[in-house]
This record gives C-alpha cells, sequence and structure tokens, in this order.
C-alpha cells in the first residue's frame, strides 16, 4: 500500500506507481493544495438544493433526454461519513393505489458545495450515468466520457482533493477555504 509518512493514500489506490510518486512529492512538499489551487482558482456558484435541481437537469437533458425523470436532487451532508460516498443515485418505489410508482434522487456530498465548477460537473455526471447504467463498468464510464471527456482527470483530481483534505484538513474553495483569486 502506498504511504506517506506512514498514512495511506486510500483515495488514490490502483493508479500507477509513477502517478502516485508525483502525488507523493506533493504531499512531502506541503504544496498539493497550492497545485490544486492554481489549476483551479475558483469554485462555483451551486449554492442551493434549487440551484442544484436545476444544473443537474440542464446537463441531463443535454445528454440523457429520455432517462428517467429525475423527483428529487440535493447536496447531504452526511453522505461521505455515513455512506463513504460523494454521490448516490438512488429509485425510491412506492405503491400508489393499484400501481407501482418509482422516484429516482440524486444526493450530492456537501462537500461539492465548495469545489471548482469541473469537480462538481464530475459528481453530477457520475451520478446522471447511473441513470442509464447501474453498475461501474465500461459502458459507465464510457457514457460518463461522452457527458464530460475530462471525466477521468476530474475523478483523479477530486481523489487528489479528499486526500488533501484527509491529510491537511483544510477546504481550499469558498467560505471555508481560500477561495484564491
Amino acid at each position: 500500500m502506498t504511504t506517506i509518512a506512514s498514512k495511506p493514500l486510500k483515495y488514490l489506490l490502483g493508479y500507477p506507481e509513477d502517478t502516485l510518486a508525483q502525488v507523493q512529492q506533493l504531499v512531502a512538499s506541503n504544496s498539493l493544495g497550492a497545485w490544486l489551487l492554481k489549476k483551479y482558482p475558483g469554485n462555483h456558484g451551486v449554492r442551493t438544493d434549487k440551484a442544484l435541481f436545476e444544473y443537474v437537469q440542464e446537463l441531463k437533458q443535454s445528454h440523457l433526454r429520455g432517462a428517467d425523470p429525475l423527483a428529487k436532487v440535493a447536496f447531504d451532508s452526511k453522505l461521505q461519513v455515513v455512506q463513504h460516498a460523494l454521490g448516490t443515485h438512488t429509485t425510491i418505489s412506492r405503491v400508489q393505489g393499484s400501481k407501482l410508482k418509482s422516484k429516482r434522487e440524486i444526493r450530492i456530498a456537501a462537500l461539492f458545495k465548495d469545489t471548482p465548477p469541473e469537480f462538481l460537473k464530475m459528481i453530477t455526471v457520475h451520478e446522471l450515468a447511473h441513470l442509464k447504467e447501474r453498475a461501474h463498468d465500461k459502458a459507465f464510464y464510457q457514457l460518463c466520457s461522452y457527458m464530460e471527456p475530462s471525466y477521468h482527470q476530474l475523478e483523479f483530481e477530486v481523489r487528489m482533493y479528499l486526500t488533501h483534505l484527509e491529510l491537511a484538513g483544510t477546504r481550499l474553495w469558498g467560505a471555508t477555504g481560500g477561495d484564491a483569486g
């Protein structure tokens, strides 16, 4: 297992050793946060559940017009801690009279309220892809890349940010972070 100062880089497991070595250098020199801020200097303006719903609907309309409608989209402050997830896509089924009705919901970790727009788009694309593809398989990742061509790079950089949060404990953007400009 790859470690820095006996701490595992758990969010980056499975990446090539040369890539991990570069991240380790940034961590060792205490410059991972600065690197992220330089690449992504500002955060997005999506702050409310209503704004998030509209943002997700726009992406859905652009790329997945035929997919089932979404009943709810919301930021969730408990997600990462409780479910060890950054977002969830759920289908809730209810019996209404003699019919079975299902509603689809997307929840995105509140962590993404204060991140660059690219990070919000990456997690949104990931959850939207679950409307068509349930499993994390080749078809799923092809759909993610169709909706966001830089999906894989952004996922890696979100993982770098999660590593920064775990090691440094400080957010980089928004009201609680530096929001460098």
